[in-house]
């Protein structure tokens, strides 16, 4: 009866870390889905700060060394 016990344990303790594994793997990849969602989010925004850029470029309003300044920090 000892011996069976024992078996128990450890069918219960591999169940266990069966379901810790399952659910750290889906804990890094809801983490992994929100850092890449986060990331296109900011080049979006990177990409709308440019146009903005060139457009205040075009009509005038700041100087070629600036605007070549902005596109720097920007790309």
């Amino acid at each position: 009866m000892g011996m069976m016990n024992m078996m128990g344990g450890a069918c219960g303790m591999s169940m266990l870390l069966t379901a810790l594994f399952w659910i750290a793997l889906v804990v890094a990849v809801v983490f992994l889905a929100r850092y890449v969602l986060r990331q296109s989010s900011r080049s979006g925004e990177a990409d709308r700060a440019l146009e903005i850029a060139r457009e205040r470029y075009a009509r005038g309003e700041i100087s070629d060394e600036e605007f070549q300044r902005l596109k720097r920090g920007l790309s």
